[in-house]
């Protein structure tokens, strides 16, 4: 069964330094919907401001400071004049060394910091680009038909808990997210729906937004990702290269069941959200505190 978030806040005290009241003192929920900002670009389709989500105790995540998205290689001119507006101080790649080198390096306006910062894809990108490589109907059938897929995709989700590398890079980048002096910073991975989906939703969950909204970020990017998604599948038929191109859309889909599995191992490891915080990822409570100071407003 998923968990609640307030069945992962153990304590009254982290309850309410990641901004969920404890039942004695909850608040209303807030009702006012949020509408997803994307910022529109020619070169990539998920890339979206993390900001002006409502928190349980009423208040909102500020605008201009928390961006996620997908890759930035292929980005116009164009792109690069609507990314310099927004004043980024930092760009976080979670991609691995052969994704940068297939799909190639971020283009970034001036002022804005490449961090490389590879959080494991579990051997995904290199198995898919053998199974699509291969045109061997019968392989790809076997590597990703009857359930595989997204077999294979929940044990990406767990490696997000389990492994020390990962949990290193998601906590360097929430610590970056706390510090003031690192500006405006975009987080991305390829498709900007996986390790960025799951750091997206641990970011919004400890800023003290509802499950509900902080889920709905997280499977937004089947809507932003549709079309392109699609035209992939129908460039691969086309191109000879898959016979049933469907077989990926496991792959290229965020799915309830793959969250709920990173968050069903993390109750296994950790027991709770605050110890995979605070014990998985070495997070102290004062920069838990930073961040939310720098990212929730008080007034």
């Amino acid at each position: 069964m998923p968990l609640s978030r307030r069945a992962l806040l153990t304590t009254t005290g982290a309850a309410l330094l990641l901004g969920a009241a404890p039942p004695a003192l909850a608040r209303p929920r807030p009702t006012a919907a949020t509408a997803i900002r994307q910022i529109p670009l020619q070169g990539a389709v998920n890339v979206r401001d993390l900001g002006g989500y409502a928190t349980y105790d009423g208040k909102r995540v500020r605008h201009g400071l928390a961006y996620r998205g997908d890759h930035l290689a292929r980005l116009t001119d164009a792109d690069l004049t609507t990314l310099a507006g927004l004043g980024l101080g930092t760009v976080v790649d979670l991609r691995i060394p052969l994704e940068v080198d297939h799909d190639g390096a971020d283009r970034l306006p001036a002022g804005a910091t490449p961090v490389a910062r590879p959080v494991t894809d579990h051997g995904l990108f290199g198995q898919l680009t053998a199974a699509i490589g291969s045109r061997d109907p019968v392989r790809q059938e076997e590597m990703l038909g009857d359930g595989r897929a997204a077999a294979f995709m929940r044990e990406v989700y767990r490696t997000f808990v389990t492994d020390p590398a990962d949990r290193a890079a998601l906590a360097a980048t929430l610590r970056d997210l706390a510090d003031p002096r690192r500006g405006p910073l975009l987080l991305h991975c390829t498709s900007g729906k996986d390790r960025t989906g799951w750091t997206s939703w641990l970011l919004l969950t400890l800023l003290g937004v509802p499950e509900t909204s902080a889920r709905a970020d997280y499977l937004a990017s089947n809507t932003f990702r549709a079309a392109y998604d699609a035209r992939v599948r129908e460039g691969l038929k086309q191109g000879g290269l898959m016979q049933n191109p469907d077989l990926i859309v496991p792959l290229q889909e965020v799915r309830a069941e793959y969250l709920d599995t990173a968050l069903d191992q993390l109750r296994t490891s950790y027991g709770s959200l605050f110890r995979y915080v605070s014990v998985g990822l070495g997070l102290e409570l004062r920069e838990l505190a930073a961040l939310r100071e720098r990212l929730v407003p008080e007034a």
